[in-house]
């Protein structure tokens, strides 16, 4: 139950900092505005982590296969698309997109047993369950 509340948060949270950071970049460049959020994202995990773990950072280089250090990275561009995508189609649309896409690409990478993910079979359950989410886009993009 918990991870169900923690994953509704995250939701909200993402929605949110996309509405920020895309009135972020009406006063600046893009670029400059995810240059901001990944720094005081930076911030705000070495405060948490000086508070908390404290895990060395040296136990990243333990991580393999390398390319999973690539995450940050990803981050800035996740950012650079969120706020595209809030500008262009607006905050609801774009979040519905987004999800959308998260969740096709996310069972896409069980069902391959991509990036050390286990392998899972296909149901056709979440199929049809995927089919009506996109269908839901579709009604909701023609209201």
């Amino acid at each position: 139950m918990f991870g169900f509340l923690i994953a509704l948060l995250s939701g909200a949270l993402m929605s949110v900092q996309g509405v920020f950071n895309t009135q972020v970049t009406k006063s600046s460049g893009i670029w400059v505005a995810n240059a901001f959020v990944q720094f005081t994202a930076l911030l705000v995990c070495l405060a948490a982590w000086l508070v908390t773990d404290r895990t060395s950072f040296g136990t990243l280089w333990k991580v393999e296969p390398k390319y999973m250090l690539l995450g940050g990275a990803i981050g800035a561009f996740i950012t650079y698309t969120v706020i595209k995508g809030m500008e262009m189609l607006g905050p609801a649309r774009a979040v519905m997109l987004i999800v959308i896409s998260q969740l096709v690409v996310a069972y896409v990478i069980e069902l391959f047993g991509w990036f050390g993910v286990e392998k899972q079979p296909l149901e056709m359950r979440k199929i049809v369950g995927m089919g009506i989410a996109i269908a839901g886009i579709v009604i909701f993009k023609w209201t």
